[in-house]
């Protein structure tokens, strides 16, 4: 049997099908949740970095990774609509595709924000991109017992 020009090419793109389906059953997922417990910009931009350089990481692998900032206790002002220094570069994170495929998600702990509106005597707003969790601590565990990786800046 002769190997022609089209059976050499359609055998060379299954092998590459192939392989690419290997690699990517073997790709082990990745999974991280960064913890933000101080009002402080400084560590509120550290987690921020430290999720964009994660992503820019496996992006940078082909692969993807999942990143969960959870913020609780003073680390919650990150994400109060009225006190977030870092707002506009949340929202610029949220609704860009410079994440893309991967994703960076926002956790706000919902027992931090009652004793907070508790104590200042007013409903207190979370920017639109966070979801509000029961508890920033019980979050972190269960994602911990997910296996995420865990990072605190």
């Amino acid at each position: 049997m002769i190997a022609t020009p089209r059976s050499i090419i359609a055998a060379f793109a299954f092998g590459l099908l192939a392989v690419t389906a290997a690699q990517a059953q073997g790709a082990k997922p990745h999974h991280i949740v960064i913890q933000v417990d101080q009002n402080d910009p400084a560590v509120m931009n550290l987690a921020l970095n430290n999720a964009q350089n994660v992503v820019q990481y496996y992006r940078d692998k082909n692969e993807d990774v999942a990143v969960e900032i959870v913020a609780y206790g003073p680390g919650l002002n990150m994400l109060r609509a009225d006190t977030s220094p870092l707002k506009d570069r949340i929202a610029h994170i949220a609704s860009s595709e410079a994440t893309f495929p991967s994703k960076i998600v926002f956790s706000a702990c919902n027992n931090t924000l009652q004793g907070m509106e508790k104590r200042e005597g007013h409903k207190i707003t979370i920017i639109p991109q966070a979801g509000i969790v029961p508890s920033g601590v019980v979050r972190i565990m269960q994602l911990e017992e997910q296996g995420w990786s865990y990072v605190r800046p």
